[in-house]
This record gives C-alpha cells, structure tokens and sequence, in this order.
C-alpha cells in the first residue's frame, strides 16, 4: 500500500515522502495515528497544500527536541537499590526507575524514551549508560549509578 508520511519514521522514510508499506501497517498504524495518509491523488494533492506547515511543524518539534537534548547532556543521576553479596540487586532498575529519577531533579522524561544498556533492566551495581531517545533524530546519553541502599534505609 502507498501512503505519504506526514513526519519522519525512522527506517521508513522523512515528512512527505511517499512509500509502500504493508497494509496492515499502514491501516492498523500508521494512518490511525495520523503519521501517514494513503496516496490517493486526492490526498497528494491535499497534502502538497499542507506541506509548508506540516515541514514548520516539524521543524518546531526537532528545535524542541534539540532542546530537551541540551538540558539532558552530561546529566548523571544515582538510583539506591538494596543489592546483596557481589553487588547483585535484590529486583532490578528498569525505565520507569530512570524516569522517576530523572524528574526528580526537573527534567521531564517518558518511559518509552528511555533506552536501557543491551535493551534489559539493570540487575548489578556499577555505572551504566543510559540512552534518552526524544524523537527519531535526538537521542542523549545519560550516566546512571546504580548504589547500594544504606543500612536500615
């Protein structure tokens, strides 16, 4: 199915550029969304008018991402865990530990955003770097330590 896309999809293509995809993708996906609209002459035309504000519009997220990936450059946060014999946490540190952490010192970050080391939670004390995915063009790595609760906390 061809669809235009209406913002940049990573491995798929930038804004206006029309593509065939599946259809369950693009039905299911991608148009519900409002990422990309189906190539009917109709919707070329349509879009070829809107294509000015839909490019200020992105230009307007990317500035906006940028800045976020600013404020989060060279930001280092520490998580305590209980963690026993070897530095082995008793549970692990996931996205949402990252987030929380992460507004608890004023920088606003959804979960999904939140790129883990090698794609699973943390499960051991130490150091780790943490990716900070803002959109398909802005990404920020973030340092994480991962500490030992004190006793009795």
């Amino acid at each position: 199915m061809e669809v235009i896309l209406l913002e940049k999809v990573q491995r798929l293509g930038g804004l206006g550029d029309k593509v065939s995809v599946k259809a369950g993708f693009a039905r299911n996906y991608l148009i519900p969304k409002g990422i990309a609209i189906a190539a009917t002459p109709k919707n070329v035309a349509g879009f070829e008018a809107r294509r000015e504000e839909l490019e200020r519009r992105e230009a307007e997220v990317l500035a906006a991402a940028g800045n976020r990936v600013a404020a989060l450059d060279g930001v280092e946060i520490a998580v305590s865990r209980k963690a026993g014999e070897g530095g082995r946490l008793f549970g692990s540190v996931g996205p949402a530990d990252v987030a929380h952490a992460l507004a608890e010192i004023g920088h606003e970050v959804a979960r999904q955003e939140v790129r883990m080391p090698d794609g699973d939670t943390i499960r051991q004390l130490g150091e780790y770097d943490v990716t900070i995915r803002i959109s398909a063009e802005a990404e920020v790595t973030i340092r994480l330590r991962v500490e030992s609760e004190p006793a009795g906390g």
